[in-house]
């Protein structure tokens, strides 16, 4: 795919998150306020996600899992409803905070680099994905995995990451998800790069193919940012990952 970033070019300068793009809360519909917001700084570097030592749980339900995320698009039904973007469990997900529709960056198929720097930061995560946000009808649920990171595979000579598709609710495609090998110490500045669309989905890191995959969703999607902490509270906080910038063209 040829042709200029026009869509989404965010370096996260600041002072603020573009309130027309951004939404600074994890999956929010879920939950509350209180438990959905992110944690981060803003400058130079880009993004700075932090897990810090008083964030409260996503859900009450999911010890020990807390989460700074910034996501592209917004949607859910009313409160008590199932309708939400990555209703992505069978045990129970309810809305909880009900959310208007926006769509700040949702597209059916196009381009995606992010530039980061992963955590090292014990029990921690750092992803960036793209899900279906449903909107237009359950079932247009499928997932985008441009990497997952765990502090606990980067390494100075090469790191190692999860690189796929998840079907989730979508019966129109299968999970395909793989570990890959990449040649950089992952919690230094590197770039992935997407390209999906026609049934294809292509990506790369620090410009080398690591993943072709014969599947694509073709609807709206949300793309995510985000710091996991998995595991039980330990080391020192704030725990946190940069991501220094994104672009984006819709097809």
């Amino acid at each position: 795919m040829t042709g200029e970033w026009s869509d989404l070019d965010d370096g996260f300068a600041g002072p603020r998150l573009d309130p027309a793009v951004w939404t600074d809360h994890y999956l929010p519909h879920w939950t509350t306020p209180d438990r959905s917001a992110a944690r981060y700084d803003l400058g130079a570097d880009g993004l700075r996600l932090r897990i810090d030592a008083d964030q409260p749980g996503w859900r009450p339900e999911d010890p020990p899992l807390r989460v700074s995320s910034v996501q592209t698009a917004d949607f859910s039904g009313p409160v008590g409803s199932q309708r939400g973007i990555h209703r992505h469990r069978p045990d129970g997900l309810l809305v909880r905070s009900e959310r208007p529709l926006r769509l700040g960056w949702a597209p059916h198929a196009g381009r995606l680099e992010v530039t980061l720097s992963a955590s090292t930061d014990p029990g921690c995560m750092t992803a960036a994905w793209l899900v279906g946000t449903e909107h237009r009808a359950p079932g247009e649920a499928g997932e985008i995995c441009l990497f997952e990171i765990d502090a606990d595979a980067i390494g100075a000579a090469g790191s190692r990451a999860r690189v796929g598709v998840k079907a989730h609710g979508d019966a129109r495609m299968t999970n395909d998800m793989a570990e890959v090998g990449i040649p950089v110490d992952a919690s230094r500045p590197h770039t992935w790069s997407l390209e999906w669309g026609a049934g294809i989905t292509e990506v790369r890191c620090a410009g080398a193919l690591v993943r072709r995959i014969e599947q694509a969703p073709d609807y709206p999607l949300v793309l995510l940012l985000s710091l996991f902490e998995i595991a039980e509270p330990a080391g020192e906080y704030p725990k946190s990952a940069v991501f220094h910038r994104v672009r984006g063209r819709s097809a």
